[in-house]
Protein backbone atom coordinates (compact mmCIF):
# COMPACT_ATOMS: atom_id res chain seq x y z
CA UNK A 1 0.00 0.00 0.00
CA UNK A 2 1.26 3.46 -0.89
CA UNK A 3 1.41 5.12 2.55
CA UNK A 4 1.42 8.69 1.22
CA UNK A 5 -1.78 8.04 -0.74
CA UNK A 6 -3.25 6.20 2.27
CA UNK A 7 -2.54 9.14 4.56
CA UNK A 8 -4.03 11.62 2.08
CA UNK A 9 -7.19 9.52 1.64
CA UNK A 10 -7.58 8.99 5.39
CA UNK A 11 -7.37 12.74 6.01
CA UNK A 12 -10.15 13.25 3.45
CA UNK A 13 -12.31 10.65 5.19
CA UNK A 14 -11.67 12.28 8.58
CA UNK A 15 -12.69 15.66 7.20
CA UNK A 16 -15.83 14.24 5.61
CA UNK A 17 -16.99 11.95 8.43
CA UNK A 18 -15.46 13.22 11.67
CA UNK A 19 -14.61 16.93 11.60
CA UNK A 20 -16.92 19.81 12.47
CA UNK A 21 -15.93 23.47 12.72
CA UNK A 22 -17.77 26.61 13.82
CA UNK A 23 -16.61 30.22 14.09
CA UNK A 24 -18.25 30.30 17.53
CA UNK A 25 -17.31 27.71 20.19
CA UNK A 26 -20.51 25.63 20.14
CA UNK A 27 -19.10 22.13 20.78
CA UNK A 28 -18.95 20.92 24.37
CA UNK A 29 -15.91 18.73 25.13
CA UNK A 30 -15.58 15.99 27.75
CA UNK A 31 -13.79 18.52 29.96
CA UNK A 32 -16.90 20.72 29.84
CA UNK A 33 -15.00 23.38 27.88
CA UNK A 34 -16.57 24.77 24.69
CA UNK A 35 -14.64 24.51 21.42
CA UNK A 36 -14.79 25.64 17.80
CA UNK A 37 -13.79 22.13 16.71
CA UNK A 38 -15.43 18.77 17.12
CA UNK A 39 -13.63 15.64 15.99
CA UNK A 40 -15.58 12.39 16.39
CA UNK A 41 -13.09 9.88 15.05
CA UNK A 42 -15.33 6.87 15.66
CA UNK A 43 -17.27 7.59 12.47
CA UNK A 44 -13.92 7.23 10.69
CA UNK A 45 -12.24 4.45 12.70
CA UNK A 46 -15.34 2.25 12.30
CA UNK A 47 -15.57 2.83 8.53
CA UNK A 48 -14.28 -0.17 6.51
CA UNK A 49 -12.16 1.82 4.05
CA UNK A 50 -10.68 3.98 6.80
CA UNK A 51 -10.08 0.96 9.02
CA UNK A 52 -7.85 -0.62 6.38
CA UNK A 53 -5.93 2.64 5.91
CA UNK A 54 -5.55 3.08 9.68
CA UNK A 55 -4.32 -0.49 10.03
CA UNK A 56 -1.58 0.02 7.45
CA UNK A 57 -0.55 3.48 8.70
CA UNK A 58 -0.36 2.48 12.37
CA UNK A 59 1.32 -0.85 11.60
CA UNK A 60 4.01 0.96 9.62
CA UNK A 61 4.58 3.38 12.51
CA UNK A 62 5.03 0.59 15.08
CA UNK A 63 6.82 -2.01 12.93
CA UNK A 64 10.32 -0.55 13.53
CA UNK A 65 9.68 -0.58 17.30
CA UNK A 66 9.44 -4.40 17.46
CA UNK A 67 6.57 -4.33 19.94
CA UNK A 68 4.53 -7.22 21.27
CA UNK A 69 1.18 -5.46 21.43
CA UNK A 70 -0.83 -2.34 20.63
CA UNK A 71 -3.86 -1.00 22.50
CA UNK A 72 -5.38 1.69 24.62
CA UNK A 73 -8.39 2.86 26.55
CA UNK A 74 -11.65 1.46 25.23
CA UNK A 75 -13.53 2.70 23.03
CA UNK A 76 -11.43 5.19 21.11
CA UNK A 77 -8.36 3.00 20.83
CA UNK A 78 -10.08 -0.30 20.04
CA UNK A 79 -10.67 -0.05 16.26
CA UNK A 80 -7.17 1.40 15.77
CA UNK A 81 -5.47 -1.37 17.73
CA UNK A 82 -7.57 -4.09 16.06
CA UNK A 83 -6.85 -2.71 12.57
CA UNK A 84 -3.09 -2.48 13.20
CA UNK A 85 -3.03 -6.00 14.69
CA UNK A 86 -4.91 -7.40 11.70
CA UNK A 87 -2.53 -5.77 9.22
CA UNK A 88 0.44 -7.09 11.22
CA UNK A 89 -1.01 -10.59 10.88
CA UNK A 90 -1.37 -10.10 7.13
CA UNK A 91 2.37 -9.28 7.08
CA UNK A 92 3.31 -12.42 9.11
CA UNK A 93 4.56 -10.06 11.84
CA UNK A 94 1.98 -10.67 14.56
CA UNK A 95 1.41 -7.78 16.95
CA UNK A 96 -1.30 -8.51 19.49
CA UNK A 97 -4.10 -6.09 20.31
CA UNK A 98 -5.22 -5.31 23.83
CA UNK A 99 -7.96 -3.27 25.49
CA UNK A 100 -7.64 -1.15 28.62
CA UNK A 101 -10.96 -1.13 30.47
CA UNK A 102 -12.36 2.09 31.91
CA UNK A 103 -13.24 0.13 35.04
CA UNK A 104 -11.65 -3.05 36.35
CA UNK A 105 -13.61 -6.22 35.75
CA UNK A 106 -15.62 -6.95 38.90
CA UNK A 107 -15.45 -10.75 38.67
CA UNK A 108 -13.01 -13.46 37.64
CA UNK A 109 -9.47 -12.10 37.56
CA UNK A 110 -10.70 -8.48 37.93
CA UNK A 111 -8.34 -7.28 35.22
CA UNK A 112 -7.97 -3.81 33.77
CA UNK A 113 -6.39 -5.11 30.56
CA UNK A 114 -7.80 -7.72 28.17
CA UNK A 115 -5.81 -9.33 25.39
CA UNK A 116 -2.76 -11.42 24.72
CA UNK A 117 -0.22 -9.41 26.71
CA UNK A 118 2.01 -10.38 29.57
CA UNK A 119 4.34 -8.66 32.00
CA UNK A 120 7.37 -7.16 30.33
CA UNK A 121 5.81 -6.94 26.85
CA UNK A 122 6.77 -3.87 24.80
CA UNK A 123 3.58 -2.02 23.90
CA UNK A 124 2.37 1.11 22.12
CA UNK A 125 -0.65 2.96 23.46
CA UNK A 126 -3.00 4.35 20.80
CA UNK A 127 -5.95 6.73 20.87
CA UNK A 128 -8.28 8.26 18.32
CA UNK A 129 -8.22 11.90 19.46
CA UNK A 130 -5.93 13.57 21.98
CA UNK A 131 -7.03 16.85 23.57
CA UNK A 132 -5.65 16.98 27.13
CA UNK A 133 -4.25 13.46 26.79
CA UNK A 134 -6.19 12.16 29.79
CA UNK A 135 -7.47 8.96 28.13
CA UNK A 136 -4.05 8.15 26.76
CA UNK A 137 -2.43 8.85 30.14
CA UNK A 138 -4.97 6.60 31.87
CA UNK A 139 -4.10 3.80 29.43
CA UNK A 140 -0.35 4.38 29.98
CA UNK A 141 -0.81 4.24 33.76
CA UNK A 142 -2.92 1.05 33.64
CA UNK A 143 -0.43 -0.60 31.27
CA UNK A 144 2.45 0.28 33.56
CA UNK A 145 0.51 -1.01 36.59
CA UNK A 146 0.26 -4.31 34.68
CA UNK A 147 4.04 -4.24 34.18
CA UNK A 148 3.87 -3.59 30.45
CA UNK A 149 6.74 -1.63 28.91
CA UNK A 150 5.08 1.39 27.25
CA UNK A 151 7.49 2.64 24.62
CA UNK A 152 5.33 5.12 22.69
CA UNK A 153 1.88 6.68 22.33
CA UNK A 154 0.33 7.38 18.93
CA UNK A 155 -2.94 9.19 18.22
CA UNK A 156 -4.89 9.42 15.02
CA UNK A 157 -5.55 13.14 15.64
CA UNK A 158 -3.84 15.58 18.00
CA UNK A 159 -6.13 18.54 18.75
CA UNK A 160 -2.99 20.51 19.70
CA UNK A 161 -4.40 21.56 23.06
CA UNK A 162 -1.73 20.33 25.47
CA UNK A 163 -2.20 16.57 25.19
CA UNK A 164 1.22 15.93 23.67
CA UNK A 165 2.95 17.79 26.47
CA UNK A 166 0.90 16.04 29.18
CA UNK A 167 1.64 12.60 27.71
CA UNK A 168 5.34 13.34 27.33
CA UNK A 169 5.47 14.32 31.03
CA UNK A 170 4.90 10.57 31.61
CA UNK A 171 8.22 9.98 29.77
CA UNK A 172 6.42 8.45 26.81
CA UNK A 173 7.26 9.71 23.31
CA UNK A 174 4.15 10.85 21.45
CA UNK A 175 3.23 11.30 17.82
CA UNK A 176 0.06 11.66 15.83
CA UNK A 177 -0.87 10.77 12.29
CA UNK A 178 -2.72 14.09 11.92
CA UNK A 179 -3.21 17.34 13.79
CA UNK A 180 -6.10 19.74 14.06
CA UNK A 181 -4.08 22.04 11.77
CA UNK A 182 -3.99 19.32 9.09
CA UNK A 183 -7.79 19.08 9.23
CA UNK A 184 -8.26 22.87 9.25
CA UNK A 185 -5.92 23.31 6.28
CA UNK A 186 -7.89 20.76 4.25
CA UNK A 187 -11.18 22.27 5.49
CA UNK A 188 -10.09 25.73 4.24
CA UNK A 189 -9.14 24.29 0.84
CA UNK A 190 -12.62 22.80 0.46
Amino acid sequence: MNLIKAEKRLLEILLQKSFKYSEAPIFKLVSGRMSNYYINCKTTTLDPEAMLLIGHLFYNKVKPLHINAIGGLTLGADPIAFAAAMVSGMQDDAINAFVVRKKAKEHGLMKWIEGNVQEGNKVVIVDDVVTTGQSTIEAIDRARESNLNVIKAIALVDRQEGGRENIEKRTVPFESVFTRDDLMNLYKKR
